[in-house]
């Protein structure tokens, strides 16, 4: 739970690893900083880590998730930046070093009219892009274009004054690769929503200003399941450019499964309205079926909950099942709206959506259904949806689904349909009553204030207690609050949400 907690397992497990270390990542920034003792002792960030490993001939094969340059510029920088220093540790692991890195994006496109549709949008994006490298000095100006190939191919003068080329109708990449996961000797997979990055550092205890905490969950499991991860980063590229076909779902393994979202570019329609074809929706079906038998309570921990099927599901539950209760905990705010002031289409559309999942939820579940942010302790100068009644929030990334202690899905996936339907996802569901169950009181306990008593994680009283101990917490100045549960404020996201006819739910 949080970096603190995961990145020191991913290096023990980069150190031990024999033979081969086989993953996929959204993120993976070499310059992070290492934190264990083992792999401080051989040098000081991840790009020293994976020069030893390389050194040790341990083979790694990494694929990661490339942006659509118009869209994401920085993050397709940083991607190429990735790559670039992937190979300098190469370089200097020796002529024996094995690496592979494959920088993918997505293969799925827009097709014409709508490249054309959003052709004045992208022109106006690439002329900020074009301006900001004409500004750079000369050698900055040409590692930037280095760094920013997909960017490079849709200027003209690339080498002196970047401009537009203004009669091109570049690709739109919809879709992405935000799966997070390592195989190690194809016996140990790391797999959750963590990427790696000095960005998503945070500690269990969030004293950190609230635009840098990140609490997420990671898995380091052990067992046959690792097989199936591994199986699933060799095909998946193959599954996506359509060149191989999806195999059947992962066999069930010591009460553990993985499970995918994978989609495609569809073959025909000029509109094709960036829209993939969905190939595997196993992330969504496991949440189907066990929000089917679920009875008691629904405990979910999440970055964005957008999917109005997934809604409609869980309210159908609550009226036929009286005795059904949920607890959803969910960021005050998308990130880029607290913490960069986003007021964008896709910033909009999705508190929208968002705003309207949770009023389904609320008129099924009524009085049975707690929905809670978090906050600091503390008090914070920030103003609009940085804070929390006054206090700094604690940035929620985790993807944690638990179902009456008989099953948990912890994964890469949002409950958005993005992640349900396009981008590439990985995860696992455990079926073991005690590890779900463990895993249930885990989370539980880390936003409850410590010797919180058992009201609090019984599951008939825990809503009723999280309910209470939130809303006097809201009523309490910031220094004085228990823990950090505080009430959603749903009337901020319905206030800043925008409908968008015709842009599909999936795009956010």
């Amino acid at each position: 739970m949080t970096a603190a907690e995961a990145y020191p397992v991913l290096e023990r497990a980069f150190l031990s690893a024999r033979a081969e270390i086989v993953a996929g990542f959204r993120v993976f920034d070499l310059k992070t900083r290492l934190r264990s003792p083992e792999a401080l002792a051989i040098g000081t960030s991840w790009f020293d880590l994976v020069i030893h490993t390389l050194r040790r001939g341990v083979a790694i094969r990494i694929v990661l998730s490339d942006f659509d340059p118009v869209a994401r510029p920085r993050l397709h920088r940083a991607t190429w930046r990735t790559v670039r220093m992937f190979w300098a540790a190469a370089d200097l692991a020796g002529p024996g070093a094995r690496l592979v890195v494959v920088p993918s994006t997505h293969s799925a496109v827009a097709g014409i009219w709508p490249r054309l549709l959003f052709w004045p949008v992208v022109q106006s994006r690439l002329a900020r892009v074009s301006g900001w490298l004409r500004r750079q000095l000369d050698a900055q100006r040409m590692a930037a274009l280095r760094e920013m190939p997909g960017v490079r191919r849709m200027l003209a003068a690339k080498d002196a004054l970047p401009r537009p080329r203004l009669f091109a109708v570049p690709p739109l990449s919809p879709a992405t690769h935000h799966q997070k996961l390592a195989v190690f000797d194809a016996e140990a997979v790391y797999i959750g929503g963590l990427d790696l990055d000095e960005r998503f550092y945070d500690t269990p205890d969030h004293r950190l200003p609230g635009h840098e905490t990140w609490h997420d969950v990671q898995l380091m499991i052990r067992g046959p399941v690792a097989a199936d991860a591994r199986a699933h980063l060799e095909q998946f590229l193959g599954i996506i450019e359509g060149s191989a076909a999806a195999d059947p779902p992962a066999p069930e393994r010591e009460r553990l499964r993985f499970v995918r979202t994978l989609s495609r570019r569809r073959k025909r329609g000029a509109w094709r309205f960036i829209s993939p074809e969905p190939v595997v929706q196993e992330i969504e079906a496991a949440h189907a079926e066990w929000i089917a038998r679920a009875e008691g309570l629904i405990y979910i921990e999440t970055q964005y909950f957008r999917n109005r099927r997934m809604a409609r599901r869980l309210a159908q539950a609550a009226r036929e099942r009286p005795g059904l209760k949920m607890i959803l905990i969910l960021p005050a705010a998308p990130d880029d709206v607290a913490f960069e002031g986003a007021t964008g289409l896709d910033a909009r559309l999705g508190e929208f959506l968002q705003a309207k999942c949770l009023r389904i939820l609320r008129r099924a579940f009524g009085r049975r259904l707690f929905v809670g942010g978090a906050a600091q302790p503390r008090r914070t100068r920030a103003r609009g949806r940085a804070q929390l009644k006054g206090a700094p929030l604690v940035y929620i990334h985790a993807k944690v689904s638990i179902f009456d202690d008989r099953a948990a899905i912890v994964s890469s996936a949002n409950l958005n349909g993005r992640s349900l339907r396009w981008d590439t996802e990985a995860g696992v569901v455990m079926t073991d009553p005690q590890t779900v169950t463990d895993l249930r009181l885990r989370l539980m306990a880390h936003w409850l204030p410590e010797g919180a008593g058992p009201d609090f994680f019984d599951p008939e009283r825990a809503m009723q207690a999280w309910w209470a101990l939130a809303a006097r917490n809201a009523r309490l100045p910031p220094e004085k609050r228990r823990g950090f549960l505080m009430p959603y404020n749903l009337r901020s996201a319905e206030d800043f949400g925008r409908a968008f006819p015709l842009v599909p739910d999936e795009m956010v």
